[in-house]
């Protein structure tokens, strides 16, 4: 995790606080499933406590971890582009609690208020940049003839 991908510091303060007011803390046990790849991305989360693991399907295999989440974290950035299918599947991995906001309503303020829509699509982006590398790194230490590019 960089500081750059937290909700904490990727955001200003005004922005931080408008988000927060579409907030509602939920909570999961260990072992939840808190959503499958290739359905519908409805929904986003920020780690509060616990960790979550972010997983990726592989034919013929179990699925590949590719990431862990923990406090201040986005969960979820598939809710952010169409079609708004999830690219990933995440577990609940000890108990974890969270603050839940549903994505419409985020996209609907971040169309009404270009500031907003501005500072959530750098944070968002920032996110997906970080995954993106994690999954390739990840799957070049499981799957690469040589893991992750160093020496042989």
């Amino acid at each position: 995790m960089t500081s750059a991908t937290t909700m904490s510091t990727a955001l200003e303060p005004v922005y931080r606080e408008q988000l927060m007011r579409t907030a509602r803390e939920v909570s999961f046990a260990d072992g939840v499933r808190l959503f499958e790849e290739g359905r519908r991305a409805d929904r986003f989360w920020i780690v509060r406590t616990g960790t979550v693991a972010l997983d990726l399907r592989v034919p013929g295999r179990r699925s590949a971890v590719i990431d862990s989440l923990g406090h201040g974290e986005l969960i979820g950035w598939s809710w952010h582009f169409p079609p708004y299918l999830w690219h990933l599947g995440a577990e609940a991995v000890s108990p974890v609690r969270a603050w839940e906001f549903d994505a419409g309503t985020v996209r609907s303020l971040c169309a009404e208020d270009p500031g907003f829509g501005r500072a959530i699509a750098v944070w968002v982006g920032r996110v997906v940049a970080q995954r993106l590398h994690a999954s390739r790194v990840r799957l070049l230490d499981l799957y690469g003839p040589y893991g992750s590019g160093g020496p042989a």
